[in-house]
């Protein structure tokens, strides 16, 4: 008795849309660029188990889990709405690295709420909606991150392109997804907070920013419902986090003036970052790309390692799917 969900990575913000936008992502070569995580009926009361690449990277106590707490909340909605809660097992396959910006917190919040529901459907007859579990999701990131945000989460979930509105009942829209285009995701192998780059932010932002934050939002929004791609990409342009976050990511800024230089359609960071994304709708150029972030962004330890990875994506349209 037992089901597997993987949930995808995700770009948060997408340089226009800060806090408000997110886009699921799916390497081209197939490899789950994600998290599993695994829930088995238990006799032996609640427990959870962390494997993975990554899995050093979280807390030694599986009680500070992420995970852990996602049960815990669904637990508590169970009992809100009157039904038997069961006793299980989370096994979480951690294959995201923790402080990417690639939605790694989301990742595993998607998995476990989307696997806890999945396993309730198929052996107790009960499931929550999309938009209950999406609340839910919702909270847990904000138990992380400190403010509620839903530009991972939602497109982890749903997949595709989504838009966050200012409507509880709604929560997010999807927008139309250049389907063509291939976004180079470069992981340096480097940490940096959600908390510590939202610190790093200012307080205040001028009225020319807010203009041009509120213009190049709506014109990229506008131009994705219009299928106007050179539209859409010629705003993808951060004033809200880029020109204060730069300074954390080292290389960042040569990598952004080299890829100008060779024609890709955008430049940004992935949510919070180290990750960097650019954009092009040539698959070849991709490649170029990918080889020349593997040798000048990536970041080499002190072993001669690094813990860093670049994948060529695409918009993943599912977001979070049943592996069993």
């Amino acid at each position: 008795m037992s089901v597997s969900v993987f949930a995808p990575a995700s770009i948060g913000n997408v340089n226009v849309g800060f806090d408000v936008l997110g886009l699921a992502v799916k390497p081209i070569d197939g490899t789950l660029l994600g998290d599993v995580v695994t829930v088995t009926h238990s006799n032996d009361g609640d427990h959870i188990e962390v494997t993975g690449d990554f899995a050093k990277k979280l807390p030694g106590d599986v009680k500070d889990n992420i995970v852990w707490h996602c049960l815990l909340l669904f637990n508590q909605q169970l009992e809100a709405h009157q039904k038997d809660v069961a006793k299980v097992k989370l096994s979480l396959e951690k294959r995201m690295p923790v402080g990417s910006g690639l939605g790694s917190s989301a990742c595993s919040v998607v998995a476990a709420l989307a696997g806890l529901n999945a396993f309730y459907e198929k052996y107790h007859q009960f499931s929550f909606d999309d938009k209950a579990l999406l609340k839910m999701m919702g909270q847990m990131e904000a138990q992380i991150s400190g403010s509620l945000h839903y530009d991972n989460v939602a497109p982890c979930f749903l997949g595709g392109m989504q838009l966050m509105v200012p409507d509880q009942e709604v929560i997010s829209r999807t927008l139309p997804a250049f389907e063509d285009c291939y976004y180079v995701m470069a992981y340096p192998g480097i940490e940096v907070s959600t908390k510590a780059a939202r610190d790093i932010l200012p307080r205040d932002y001028s009225r020319a920013d807010l203009i041009t934050f509120g213009q190049n939002l709506a014109t990229f929004v506008d131009a994705c419902h219009r299928k106007d791609k050179v539209q859409a990409y010629s705003v993808l342009t951060d004033v809200v986090a880029e020109p204060y976050r730069q300074s954390i990511l080292p290389g960042y800024g040569d990598a952004v003036s080299h890829l100008k230089q060779q024609d890709c359609l955008a430049v940004g960071i992935s949510g919070s970052g180290p990750t960097l994304f650019c954009v092009t709708d040539d698959k070849n150029k991709a490649e170029e790309f990918a080889n020349w972030l593997e040798q000048n962004y990536l970041q080499t330890l002190a072993n001669d390692v690094s813990e860093g990875f670049v994948h060529i994506c695409q918009t993943d349209s599912q977001g979070a799917v049943s592996l069993t």
